[in-house]
């Protein structure tokens, strides 16, 4: 078996004809032979018969295949014509030096017509032996490669003409050849130009294979992020259009739309409604993650960049009371004044006018507002603790009440009715998060109003008209919803009954007449629905994504097992729809954060990947949120080690169950799912047959020194939860891929968006810089206008072709060690 590391001389030549497997749905006889002169032994045999049984080689005149022979110009045209399928050309007579009667004129003319062969001279020479750098452009026109962002090398690229060098890089990013000295003037054999020819057309059919093609899912959503006015007339979305995401209106009961926004360098990210008559959107620009707010009327008119400062984020705190709609006013926060903190601003929505209404002492986390718009609560960041911070009204100072050890959480996130107490996330003397009422006058919680014994709580439902907690949700296996208010009880059984189904969300208030509700699961994007309360009538409005049959989607289940210490570890397994669970490919796929979850919906990626045949888990591993206070401080310190350890033991797992066949497992994640990707390349290397890591760190001390400077007063509970890189250099530098690349021993990939606030380009640059000093040639997409994961969908495109090609040539078409 050839080293993944490659480099030495010796190991060129076996490189460079490295056979692959045949894709699902490809597969010829192992056993067959193509020709009585190729021995079913032969690094190629497979390929060649697979051509063969095809139609699209064909023997010499004795009969026999020669797969060492170099390759004619003549019998390449042949080849690449029947495998495109081309029709008769509609003249014989395209070169000079190819006669209407040559066995060549059909192919070379009918490839000439569609541009894919050239002859500047006006002759083709269809005699002529073809060399590699001729085999490039060939295949390059004919199956239309592009530059899909991953950066490669090629060691004697000077001896490569600038067309051809662009060539043979496409076939290098879209994985044709691995070779890193391309020999650009060598002739080619049968046999290679078998295994050339072989692999770009599977790569063409792979994003064809199972349910739903790769234009399938990554089509932007149809409709998404539908909100209802205020008046309860007319539904804003976000929809598609010069592939971005615009803002749309549509009026209920009718089925035309208006676009009202015309952004065709970013996704438009979140929409509001103001009035009935006015709405409010934020756009990121390029990645940076420094979004703006804009206002725009429901014609389209008065469109206007509320927040038209560089390097600038803002958010949408607060929409003040006022009178007529001229003198609304919004409260937004802003780091303009110094970029490490964000202050509260008041902005007139119809001037942009702009005062400074609060400014942050220099640790104020983020701000609450009470039910009239007036800052009285915020949180604070003290060094390894949080302070609440409290005034009765606007004209007072602030003052810290309560302190939080920084392993607690306590979340102000609304002022009660009457303006007196707070509601309030907490898991202060218990171990799961709770909703609770504190009464900041006497510095002490008053009621739980609902915990959950084994998880956090998740979100709440707030009646204004009933002044009580309508109902509160939590997430186990999958999301729950307790009803706390009879009258929401009544009304959430009644929509169950009519949706016939329990996944579902209330987008709104419950109090409106007309109610906007999102249907969900793990099989559909999910679709929207109005219900009328007076009529008793639910209708459908539309589905999120109508391009996908649900009913050929994979389920994803739930699954737990238990870690090497002991702890459960909560899951999920996607399996190929139809697909025994036995020795299947797997990716594993650990979720970002580390502070977040996995959750039971659809995931496109899961999906996706199941479509190839692949088997997708993914895992709650300790430090994941949502499990209780000290699953998720078990996490501290334990990147590349016991945080590690769950994702290796969830992998063993599913080996042991016999699902997983332990030869072809891959690991792919992003941001921290791309460290994880990087530590389980190289901490377990025998483990993996190949990683792709998206937005990872791969270095933790300069990961820490580089984080985004809204994120300072977090340092400290970084350090507490990641490591000092001064107290604990030798800890972080244990747990840095970049520093143990000699341990990895399959193949890996790596993406980045170059204005990535979060994890800096570097870290991606340093691992891929680390990798090629060891001759390791790693395939790396860098992708501008682009930050913490990709947006823009031609570069979405672009990784997931390139995932999809990385994964079957390394993993699923992975041929057995002997």
């Amino acid at each position: 078996m050839v080293s993944f590391r490659k480099g030495v001389a010796s190991l060129l030549a076996a490189v460079w004809i490295a056979a692959i497997s045949l894709p699902i749905g490809a597969q010829a006889n192992s056993d067959a032979v193509a020709y009585p002169d190729v021995p079913a032994d032969y690094y190629a045999s497979q390929e060649i018969t697979h051509l063969k049984e095809k139609g699209i080689v064909d023997a010499e005149d004795d009969g026999g295949f020669h797969p060492d022979d170099a390759v004619t110009r003549g019998d390449a045209a042949k080849w690449l014509s029947k495998a495109l399928k081309l029709k008769k050309p509609t003249t014989l007579n395209g070169f000079t030096d190819v006669a209407a009667n040559s066995p060549y004129a059909e192919a070379v003319n009918a490839l000439k017509e569609q541009n894919i062969v050239q002859g500047s001279d006006g002759m083709y020479q269809p005699d002529a032996l073809l060399t590699r750098e001729q085999m490039s452009s060939l295949l390059v026109r004919a199956f239309q490669l592009k530059d899909n962002g991953i950066q490669t090398w090629l060691k004697d690229e000077a001896t490569i003409g600038k067309a051809h060098h662009d060539d043979v890089l496409k076939l290098k990013q879209n994985f044709i050849t691995e070779q890193l000295t391309f020999m650009p003037q060598d002739q080619v054999t049968r046999a290679q130009l078998v295994l050339f020819l072989f692999r770009t057309i599977s790569q063409k059919e792979e994003t064809g294979q199972g349910p739903g093609s790769l234009d399938d899912f990554l089509q932007l959503p149809n409709k998404a992020q539908m909100r209802l006015s205020p008046d309860s007339k007319s539904l804003a979305y976000l929809q598609p259009w010069e592939n971005r995401m615009n803002l749309y209106i549509q009026k209920v009961g009718e089925s035309e739309s208006t676009r009202i926004t015309s952004s065709k360098d970013e996704n438009i990210d979140s929409i509001y409604w103001i009035t009935d008559k006015v709405l409010i959107y934020k756009m990121d620009k390029g990645g940076t993650e420094n979004t703006h707010i804009y206002v725009v009327n429901v014609d389209g008119s008065g469109e206007k960049d509320l927040t038209p400062y560089t390097n600038v984020k803002a958010d949408l705190l607060d929409v003040l009371p006022s009178k007529t709609e001229s003198d609304i006013e919004l409260l937004l926060t802003m780091n303009k004044r110094d970029p490490k903190v964000m202050d509260v601003y008041r902005v007139k929505l119809s001037t942009g006018d702009t005062n400074l209404q609060v400014q942050n002492p220099g640790n104020v986390k983020f701000w609450v507002t009470d039910n009239w718009g007036e800052v009285r609560a915020a949180i604070a960041v003290d060094g390894e603790t949080t302070n609440l911070l409290y005034r009765e009204n606007e004209s007072k100072d602030f003052d810290k009440i309560d302190t939080f050890d920084r392993k607690d959480t306590f979340i102000p996130a609304m002022f009660t009715f009457n303006d007196e107490q707070i509601y309030a996330v907490s898991n202060v003397g218990r171990d799961k998060q709770a909703l609770v009422k504190y009464d900041p006058l006497t510095k002490k919680e008053t009621e739980v109003i609902y915990v959950n014994d084994e998880v956090d709580l998740t979100n709440f439902i707030v009646s204004y008209k009933n002044k009580s907690i309508a109902a509160v949700t939590y997430e186990t296996e999958e999301m729950k919803l307790q009803a706390l208010d009879h009258e929401f009880e009544t009304l959430f059984h009644k929509i169950e009954d009519k949706l016939q189904t329990a996944h579902w969300n209330l987008i709104g208030s419950p109090d409106r007449d007309v109610l906007l509700l999102y249907t969900y699961s793990d099989t559909s994007y999910g679709s929207y629905y109005l219900y009328d309360r007076k009529t008793d009538k639910i209708d459908k409005v539309a589905d999120v994504q109508p391009k996908l049959d649900e009913k050929k989607m994979a389920k994803m289940q739930p699954i737990s097992f238990k870690s090497r210490d002991g702890l459960t570890i909560h899951g999920y397994l996607t399996l190929p729809q139809g697909a025994a669970p036995n020795k299947l490919p797997v990716v594993i796929n650990p979720h970002g954060g580390p502070w977040a979850r996995d959750s039971w919906d659809f995931n496109m990626e899961a999906q996706l990947l199941a479509s190839q045949g692949y088997a997708v888990l993914q895992m709650n591993f300790r430090g994941s949120s949502g499990y209780g206070k000290a699953f998720m401080n078990a996490g501290d310190k334990q990147w590349g080690k016991t945080m590690q350890n769950d994702i290796t033991d969830g992998v063993n797992w599913l080996i042991k169950r016999g699902t997983a066949d332990p030869e072809r497992i891959a690991i792919y994640g992003a941001s921290y799912g791309g460290y994880a990707t990087l530590a389980g390349m190289t901490f377990t290397p025998d483990l993996y047959a190949a990683g792709v890591d998206f937005v990872g760190p791969s270095n933790l001390i300069t990961f820490l020194n580089t984080i985004p400077p809204y994120w300072s007063m977090d340092r400290s509970m970084m350090y507490q939860q990641v490591g000092d890189p001064v107290k604990d250099k030798k800890l972080l530098e244990a747990a840095s891929p970049v520093l143990h690349v000699d341990q990895i021993k399959a193949p890996l990939m790596i993406a980045q968006g170059v204005n990535d606030p979060r994890v800096n380009r570097a870290e991606s640059d340093q691992m891929v810089a680390a990798l090629r000093k060891l001759d390791v040639d790693v395939p790396y997409m860098l992708k501008k206008n682009e930050g913490h994961g990709y947006q823009k969908q031609e570069n979405v495109r672009d990784f997931y072709e390139a995932l999809i090609h990385f994964l079957n040539k390394n993993v699923k078409n992975k041929k057995k060690s002997t």
